[in-house]
């Protein structure tokens, strides 16, 4: 109990409110508006985060992160436009359901969906508290080095059709966090005695290129779109009761997003492509799905709202980011000093639990946000996207000066900014190059600290957990070299 007073007093400041309200409704404005999402929106307001507290930064983040894929289901349903990448399967139901004239039914179904994968998730969370009490010990360095390991390699695997892109976009992460003074020697690595390398290339400045930089030039080149203005008549607070109908759905997919969430490189999208397929298979009629069925969008958002909160159990129990979104909070627990991992639970218990029940607030104040502000949001969507592109532009250009006052740095990301957008327009995969240069900073610390202890190979897998690990290595690369031998012969 002590704990939990703890966690209240660190969540009961005027400055953690503030943020819990503009990440909770910031959040949603940003999901409602196509072409944005989370990504742009996070990597922008990183510099700022930086100056703040680690709990009023973490909490702004989260809820936007948290937050968007609420905002994302109002332009999938009323314009078949996803407003983030993840609502994508939202359209297969909810604007047929739009199209038959059950808007309202519609979002109502898809804010209770998601609240209660959202609840469902951080249950999962605190429950599961305990159990990674216990467990985050036992990870030393070798198991830790061999998770990372395990989190590139799903990263990977995770990107079917494209996983020799995905490699190949690991591999120049990996590569990126190698520049500049090496950690132990402080010798020079692939700095071409260029000074302004010698720091290495910063991953905020990498990150703000990438995702914002890139997504405002694609902004501005392509046609000026302005979605069409659509009303909402009535109350939003019957799919709650609807919702009632529809509970296996809801529990299988929340708990399909939580077991997806946890994995590294996995995510929303399996999450929803299994649970939707789940309702379908499942369904006793199959037939309405993709034509409004109000079983599809239960598991569609359900899913991937159950993400988020258990994405956060890799990064807090063994500083593991699953997704860039995740990497880029890393950033903010190293910036203050606060280290993910199993030290985290040991000495910060109270700052754990305090996280747990920020994401708890903030998806009821997204509820309460959304079913009374819903036709004020639809304006939004209407937004231009040259006028959204500047922005995003101007802002990414601000976060990036702001962070060392630096031209440089803004040049770096301007660069990043141009491949990030080559990246985008030729559909090659963005994240890995993130997940690289953060999962390939700790493999190699890690891998170096392990290289002491370390006297035959056999040594680096001789404690359990270090064995469990390599086995699912290798067992996932079998798979996927007999998945890939399958497919040659087939041909």
């Amino acid at each position: 109990m002590d704990i939990i007073f703890s966690a209240f007093e660190l969540l009961l400041r005027w400055d953690v409110i503030i943020a819990l309200l503009i990440g909770s409704c910031g959040g949603v404005v940003i999901g409602a508006i196509p072409g944005v999402g989370p990504a742009v929106a996070i990597a922008i307001l990183l510099p700022a985060t930086f100056s703040l507290e680690p709990i009023v930064g973490l909490t702004l983040l989260l809820g936007i992160y948290g937050s968007a894929m609420y905002g994302g289901s109002i332009p999938a349903i009323l314009v078949n436009t996803p407003g983030t990448p993840v609502n994508a399967l939202t359209t297969y139901d909810g604007f047929p359901m739009t199209q038959r004239g059950e808007s309202r039914r519609a979002l109502s179904l898809a804010y209770s969906a998601s609240f209660f994968g959202g609840v469902f998730s951080i249950l999962c969370l605190i429950f599961l508290s305990p159990v990674l009490a216990i467990i985050a010990p036992m990870f030393g360095s070798r198991e830790i080095f061999l998770a990372a390991l395990l989190g590139i390699i799903l990263v990977i695997t995770a990107h079917r059709g494209q996983m020799f892109a995905a490699a190949m976009m690991a591999s120049l992460g990996i590569f990126i966090q190698t520049i500049g003074m090496e950690p132990i020697k402080y010798s020079k690595r692939f700095t071409f005695d260029q000074s302004w390398l010698t720091g290495g290339l910063n991953l905020i400045v990498i990150v703000l290129g990438l995702f914002a930089i890139s997504q405002a030039i694609l902004l501005l080149v392509q046609k000026d779109k302005r979605a069409e203005a659509v009303k909402v008549k009535g109350g939003l607070f019957q799919g709650l009761k609807e919702l009632g109908k529809h509970k296996r759905i809801a529990s299988v997919a929340s708990s399909f997003g939580v077991m997806m969430g946890m994995i590294p490189g996995v995510g929303e999208f399996t999450s929803q492509f299994l649970s939707y397929t789940y309702a379908q298979r499942s369904s006793k009629t199959p037939e309405k799905f993709g034509k409004g069925s109000t079983e599809g969008l239960v598991a569609s958002e359900a899913a991937n709202n159950a993400v988020p909160a258990a994405a956060m159990i890799p990064l807090l129990a063994l500083g593991i980011p699953g997704e860039a979104l995740t990497a880029m909070m890393l950033s903010v627990f190293y910036v203050h000093n606060v280290i993910p991992g199993p030290n985290l639970f040991q000495n910060h218990l109270d700052f754990v639990v305090a996280l747990y029940i920020s994401l708890l607030i903030l998806n009821v104040l997204v509820l309460i946000f959304l079913l009374f502000s819903t036709n004020s949001l639809l304006k939004v969507i209407q937004i231009p996207s040259r006028f959204l592109g500047m922005s995003i532009l101007i802002l990414s250009f601000v976060g990036v000066y702001s962070l060392r006052n630096s031209f440089t740095d803004c040049a770096v990301a301007a660069g990043f900014g141009i491949f990030g957008f080559i990246l985008k327009r030729v559909d090659l995969p963005i994240v890995p190059i993130i997940l690289g240069m953060v999962l390939g900073e700790i493999m190699e610390g890690k891998l170096r600290t392990s290289m002491m202890k370390v006297k035959d190979p056999i040594d680096f897998i001789n404690r359990p957990i270090a064995f469990i690990l390599f086995m699912l290595i290798i067992l996932i690369i079998l798979l996927q070299v007999r998945t890939l031998w399958k497919s040659f012969k087939n041909k």
